[in-house]
């Protein structure tokens, strides 16, 4: 399974949000920033938390790719 945050990147990037600021915000810890960095599965609460943050559907931020076969 393969996970791609490149909708957050993107949605960061379109409301002038800083990824330490969207930490501080969250409240979430340096290694969980970098595991959303490498595109790892972080807790379902740290979503929930960024979708309210940022106003935003899921979707809008993790996107589903499929391992190539």
């Amino acid at each position: 399974m393969a996970l791609s945050y490149n909708g957050l990147w993107k949605l960061l990037i379109d409301k002038g949000i800083k990824k330490m600021e969207l930490r501080d915000r969250l409240g979430i810890s340096n290694s969980t920033l970098a595991k959303l960095g490498k595109n790892e599965p972080v807790a379902l609460t740290v979503l929930e938390k960024m979708c309210s943050v940022l106003d935003c559907q899921i979707g809008d931020i993790v996107q589903y790719v499929p391992d190539e076969k």
